[in-house]
């Protein structure tokens, strides 16, 4: 499976603030170039988190670009995502990726509101072996839309294939405010990252790594 990784920060790593509020960091043609991504893609994911904080509905808004649209799924060790949750709304299918430790009455709910319940690891999500089931589901291109503790996990099990990072002109600061990579952080070998490309994008720009 090809897992693209794709993010919009501030200039200093920033994904939102600390009220992890949904910030605006990028543009119209920012927004474009990611409804290009989800379109080529089978999946789009995002972890718990941000479906908590943002409700997101990973919609695509431009039918121009073709193809069916792409599945959702969510990393949720515990099967926190809400039965009405945008995420689950409409045909599309939605995977939820949970662990052992998830409530059984919680995945049989999440089952009921549509979701197929992925179940990998015991007390978080296994995400290799969850990424081997998504696989038999058809999935070969995915693409992950954060958080930062998704993306550190991702980059932690070696999963990532490629990375595009929007950095817009804006500060945000904060010590609180979620990162790019977030989780326990890497302390003895780091993650390096081989840079193919840099574009400029409304005000700002994108870095293209092949990971």
């Amino acid at each position: 499976m090809h897992v693209h990784v794709n993010a919009a920060v501030s200039v200093d790593g920033k994904l939102s603030s600390t009220r992890r509020e949904q910030i605006s960091i990028s543009g119209d043609e920012d927004f474009a170039r990611m409804e290009t991504i989800r379109a080529e893609s089978d999946a789009v994911m995002v972890g718990v988190g941000t479906v908590l904080a943002d409700d997101p509905s990973l919609e695509r808004h431009d039918e121009s670009l073709g193809r069916e649209p792409p599945a959702r799924v969510v990393a949720d060790s515990r099967a926190r995502t809400p039965t009405d949750a945008d995420i689950l709304a409409g045909d599309r299918p939605t995977y939820v990726l949970a662990s052992a430790a998830a409530p059984e009455d919680r995945r049989r709910a999440l089952e009921r509101a549509g979701a197929t319940v992925i179940v990998a690891g015991d007390e978080r999500v296994a995400l290799p072996e969850a990424f081997d089931e998504l696989a038999s589901h058809g999935i070969s291109r995915l693409m992950v839309e954060g958080g930062g503790e998704l993306i550190f996990s991702l980059f932690a099990a070696e999963l990532v294939d490629e990375l595009t990072v929007y950095v817009g002109s804006m500060i945000i600061g904060g010590r609180g405010a979620p990162t790019l990579a977030d989780g326990d952080g890497f302390v003895d070998e780091f993650p390096t990252l081989e840079l193919r490309d840099v574009a400029r994008l409304d005000d700002g720009v994108v870095l293209t790594y092949d990971v």
